[in-house]
């Protein structure tokens, strides 16, 4: 059985937001609560990096340790869900989570408490699958459909890679032994070629 994972490419991430988008428009989330984030590293400086973050679908979530009533569960796949009828808004997996991926839905000019609400890989909830009762608790739920999440089919550059752990693990794993030091990170010798090659290019054309 496949155990869902997302993992985020900082080398690979342009900050353009796509996943947020995506995420939004597919899910329909309650107005002031983002599921899906992009944070910026060493905003501004060398080295600066962004990574999209959303709920990690932990393997010992913290946030079901600390839920009071339960509601927190673990699907066969590995994807951590929450019943929003059984949810009483403590807010207590809000603090627990360090990925701040459980959040409260905001209404009106200063926000109300309520249900919270998080990040679902896409896979709907308790609710009979592609029901309207679990679109409009928890979105669209695509794995039944045999998809992805819209978050990573959005990426422009697959920064952000969704899927069987194991895979998802391989894959990043060939792209950084395959990437290379200095220019090479960015691709400009894929690009460009090499100094050597176009010295011979030049030399070439010269004759």
């Amino acid at each position: 059985m496949a155990r869902m994972k997302f993992i985020c490419d900082a080398e690979r991430c342009i900050e353009c937001n796509g996943c947020v988008t995506a995420c939004k428009n597919e899910n329909e989330v309650p107005w002031g609560v983002n599921r899906r984030r992009v944070v910026t590293l060493n905003d501004g400086v060398p080295g600066e990096k962004s990574i999209s973050v959303a709920c990690m679908h932990c393997s010992d979530a913290p946030c079901m340790a600390v839920c009071p009533v339960n509601c927190f569960y673990r699907t066969d796949e590995g994807v951590v869900l929450h019943d929003k009828d059984v949810c009483i808004g403590c807010g207590y997996c809000s603090y627990a989570c360090p990925f701040g991926a459980p959040q409260f839905p905001s209404k009106g000019e200063w926000g109300v408490r309520g249900k919270m609400d998080k990040c679902t890989f896409c896979a709907g909830g308790p609710e009979k699958n592609g029901s309207q009762a679990e679109f409009e608790k928890y979105g669209r739920n695509r794995l039944a459909e045999g998809k992805l999440p819209a978050c990573a089919e959005m990426c422009s550059t697959k920064a952000l890679l969704a899927g069987d752990g194991d895979m998802v693990a391989d894959i990043f794993r060939t792209r950084v032994v395959a990437r290379g030091k200095g220019a090479e990170v960015w691709g400009w010798g894929t690009a460009y070629g090499n100094q050597h090659q176009n010295r011979e290019r030049t030399q070439g054309g010269k004759s």
